[in-house]
């Protein structure tokens, strides 16, 4: 026999059993997954401890017990338009610690020689879902959630792989893989986690059906809920609940949902989502931490709506008029912008009415970066690759098509200092406050050696394996190829 709480009175009637009851049975089958979840993700932190998971690489499990010298190299520094050259890279522990005259040699130092090839800074996605890349939707909806954190993992190290060192996550429940990453037990970028995406009902992060509905006080949360993928929010009450919970969980800044889109399948692009009070309540709490709130937005009025309330981070912006687009440069809010063309790198969806929405998002990349461009907008790159496996090997050609807008140098600059820099206005709840996007003295040591010049060929970016010969983040070697 049980006692039952006075939640759960109403379900022991007439003095007969409640065991069989229907909401008992809800009640029992969500007590047990969650113990199970809970005993699985223990076993999980246990087993990402143990070198034999075979996701970190050897050496990527050797730190360095000496400074190194990286000789002979031409460097981009992330800010600079030429390469310095004449001068070699000291790494001590996690930093840049000089750029020394190449003939100088540093007592005690591990000299890795070079050859000539480029120096540049480890580069950043501005908008990157380390939970969600590598999965289809199907499976992040289906699947265990231990299971979606193991595959993350993996394709954490693939993307530090591809010379990806940095990620701005806006959206999912990154915060475990973040600490496995940063207390060395996996490969993987520097994650910068707003956790949950926020949403109203209806909104762009409600993944629910429509045979879930309506929510009542017995409901349980959906299943996107339930994994830390979104939180749906209604009221400010709600919202500002919402946002102290990812604030609490350890997010650096907070995504919410402030129109529609294409991934979820009840709400239409034009639609406004979050009213000037809910939004001003986000915004509102997130301040009080030092922190600022980016948002998922389409269209003029969207995005106008988010200024006014004082979001500081527009993601996406296609469907911008030139107007929003002034209003944005005026206010100094920034544009983290994806390379959405419909093209062969494209997210895929099954429903038409999906790719409808996609395909007119497509058509406003291009006029989108130029009116940016125009108004001088602070800009930053990301991909959203979302529900996409294949796609994600994809990500540095992704990012190499904005150079049908830019030249190769800015491209380059906004992918490493650039993007360092919207990273860095999470103010006071920054994880990492050490220069990000650079090669200078005091500057986190993450570098990526290319074979060949990127500021007179791009496409090096876009095909790691072959170009990227040394790897380099914390100043912790992931790979070294040179001699190969």
């Amino acid at each position: 026999m049980f006692s039952l709480g006075r939640q759960y009175q109403h379900l022991n009637h007439a003095g007969g059993c409640a065991c069989h009851s229907s909401d008992a049975q809800q009640l029992f089958a969500r007590i047990g997954k969650e113990m199970s979840r809970r005993s699985v993700l223990k076993g999980i932190a246990a087993t990402l401890a143990v070198p034999a998971l075979g996701i970190a690489s050897p050496a990527f499990a050797q730190k360095a017990e000496k400074p190194i010298v990286l000789r002979n190299v031409s460097i981009f520094d992330g800010i600079n338009s030429r390469l310095i050259t004449g001068r070699s890279v000291l790494v001590e522990g996690k930093f840049t610690k000089a750029l020394v005259a190449s003939a100088d040699d540093v007592a005690d130092a591990d000299v890795i020689e070079c050859g000539g090839r480029t120096l540049m800074p480890g580069m950043i996605d501005a908008h990157w879902h380390s939970l969600l890349a590598g999965i289809s939707q199907v499976t992040a909806m289906t699947a265990d959630i231990p299971y979606v954190h193991l595959v993350a993992a993996q394709e954490a190290e693939r993307t530090v792989l591809r010379g990806f060192t940095t990620v701005r996550d806006v959206g999912g429940p990154s915060f475990s893989l973040k600490r496995a990453i940063d207390e060395g037990r996996v490969a993987g970028p520097r994650i910068y986690p707003s956790g949950a995406m926020i949403s109203q009902t209806s909104g762009h992060g409600d993944f629910r059906m429509r045979n879930d509905l309506p929510r009542t006080s017995q409901s349980t949360l959906s299943i996107a809920e339930q994994a830390g993928i979104s939180a749906i929010a209604d009221g400010e009450a709600e919202v500002l609940r919402r946002v102290r919970e990812q604030l609490m969980l350890g997010a650096s800044q907070i995504k919410i949902m402030g129109g529609g889109g294409v991934a979820s399948s009840y709400d239409p692009v034009d639609a406004l989502q979050y009213s000037e009070a809910e939004m001003k309540a986000a915004v509102s709490a997130a301040a009080d931490w030092g922190t600022y709130v980016c948002i998922h937005a389409y269209t003029s009025a969207a995005i106008q709506r988010a200024i006014s309330c004082g979001v500081k981070s527009i993601e996406h912006g296609q469907l911008a008029d030139d107007k929003t687009v002034r209003l944005m440069a005026d206010t100094g809010v920034w544009w983290s912008i994806q390379p959405f063309l419909a093209d062969e790198d494209a997210n895929t969806y099954p429903l038409p009415e999906q790719r409808a929405q996609q395909q007119s998002i497509a058509e406003g990349t291009a006029r989108a970066v130029e009116l940016g461009r125009k108004y001088g907008v602070k800009m930053a790159l990301g991909t959203d690759i979302l529900f996409n496996p294949k796609g994600t090997a994809t990500q540095g050609r992704q990012l190499a098509k904005f150079a049908r807008w830019y030249d190769n140098v800015d491209v380059l600059r906004l992918l490493t200092s650039g993007n360092a820099e919207l990273a860095g206005l999470s103010g006071p709840r920054n994880p990492y406050p050490a220069k990000l996007g650079r090669i200078e003295a005091g500057a986190y040591a993450d570098l990526l050696l290319i074979d060949g010049n990127p500021l007179e060929d791009i496409s090096l970016i876009a095909d790691p394996d072959r170009t990227m010969k040394l790897i380099i983040k914390d100043g912790r070697i992931h790979k070294n190829t040179i001699s190969a």
